[in-house]
């Protein structure tokens, strides 16, 4: 974390209890974290060095220094991509790299299996259990996964949990019940789930997740043959670079998230971790709102956030798109720019809505999507090999940042390297 103050100036937190939905602010000076709603600065001790005069010029120097780093991440006047002190952090110049890589057209060059069990003969049964529709990358993942089993030869159902876990819990009995080949979890935590999930392997049901974990992978317990999704460590990491190596090193942050959902809480921590090793960057409020409840919270929030901040607020990191759906009319109301600041990025999965945003400019500046219909793809594909006894690919996709400047003409993140063709390969279909 980075002294936003001066070096002779001390910082005051108030020892507040946390409530859902409250904001975490910065670690203080000497590392403690404080789950409070609020922060006070009390500056002590500024003037000259001792022994020398403090002349009239050295006065204003030394206010236009402490305006300017209270400033909390703006740039300082004259510094560029190229100059000024955030070019001279290693962390500035990494998030510069690893933001330029990943903004580069989407992979052509196919990563994902050459091989692989042919489509299990038979008509099997799988249904896809879904958080909340509302969810872009829910909604997309879904249609993907659809459209594969069709090609495969499969039935396919949807039954929606609404969003609330009483509503997933709900759902996913009531898929079992229905004694499918196969169960999609479509982006809750598997965990939170274990004793029905137990179940569902007691009745011979293979289940795979999208999101249902911290990271791609197997799952050992409760069993999940593969959870599909891009990194989420490199993802959230990712985001948060933009903020830094957007700003030069000066970013003003605040991140959204919903804490309620253990990957959610994985990577807004991470997103946190890298912009407060960055020396001159700070995070400004951390910020839970369940996503069910975003569309509906955030634009109060948002309001919060303006009046306490105000332009030191520069940038926004989520963990979904969602966030910004709601943020857009208290923006818009307050007369901030569309094109920012607040510049607003998302480590989520690149919905339709935000696609839009970006492609005109309005209150988000990037998304890193997932490609939603591959990913549904790869969830057939994961549970054809689980069919046919043959382990996972352990494929996970690239990572790519979409932008104004290569966003192309879609509202879907569909990477150029022919997965479609590829799966129907294996399969022989």
């Amino acid at each position: 974390m980075t002294n936003i103050l001066s070096d002779e100036s001390v910082l005051v937190v108030a020892d507040l209890p946390r409530t859902v939905g409250s904001e975490i602010p910065v670690q203080d000076f000497a590392g403690r974290r404080h789950p409070v709603d609020s922060i006070n600065f009390r500056t002590v001790g500024a003037g000259g060095r001792t022994g020398r005069p403090l002349v009239p010029v050295l006065v204003i120097a030394l206010l236009l220094a402490l305006t300017s780093c209270s400033q909390g991440g703006q740039a300082r006047p004259g510094d560029s991509p190229t100059t000024g002190t955030g070019a001279l952090d290693p962390v500035v110049q990494e998030a510069k790299r690893a933001v330029a890589a990943a903004s580069r057209t989407g992979p052509s060059r196919w990563t994902g299996p050459v091989t692989g069990p042919a489509a299990v003969s038979g008509r099997r049964l799988v249904i896809y259990v879904s958080e909340t529709l509302a969810n872009g990358g829910v909604t997309g993942s879904m249609e993907g996964a659809r459209e594969a089993a069709k090609v495969i030869g499969w039935d396919f159902r949807l039954i929606d949990g609404g969003g609330t876990p009483s509503g997933i819990t709900a759902a996913l009995q009531k898929a079992i019940d229905q004694k499918p080949d196969g169960i999609i979890l479509g982006a809750f935590d598997a965990q939170g789930e274990a004793p029905l999930l137990a179940q569902a392997s007691s009745k011979g049901i293979t289940v795979v997740g999208w999101h249902s974990g911290d990271n791609p992978g197997p799952l050992t317990d409760p069993a999940v043959f593969y959870n599909v999704g891009t990194d989420t460590t490199k993802v959230a990491q990712l985001a948060a670079q933009f903020a830094i190596a957007r700003s030069n090193g000066h970013t003003g942050t605040v991140i959204f998230t919903d804490d309620s959902i253990p990957i959610a809480h994985s990577k807004a921590q991470i997103m946190q971790d890298t912009i407060e090793s960055c020396k001159e960057c700070s995070v400004l409020s951390y910020v839970s709102i369940p996503l069910g409840a975003a569309v509906e919270r955030t634009p109060q929030k948002v309001n919060h956030l303006l009046s306490r901040f105000g332009s030191r607020w520069t940038d926004s990191v989520a963990i979904n798109d969602l966030y910004y759906d709601g943020a857009v009319s208290s923006l818009r109301k307050a007369r901030k720019p569309p094109a920012g600041p607040p510049f607003n990025t998302s480590g989520g999965d690149g919905s339709v809505p935000a696609f839009k945003r970006i492609r005109a400019g309005e209150y988000q500046t990037a998304t890193i999507p997932e490609p939603l219909h591959e990913q549904g793809w790869q969830l057939i594909d994961e549970l054809n090999r689980a069919f046919a006894g043959s382990p996972p690919s352990y494929y996970i996709a690239p990572l790519h940042v979409v932008t104004k400047k290569n966003i192309g003409s879609g509202n879907v993140y569909e990477p150029p390297n022919g997965y479609r063709d590829h799966y129907r390969a294996v399969w022989q279909r």
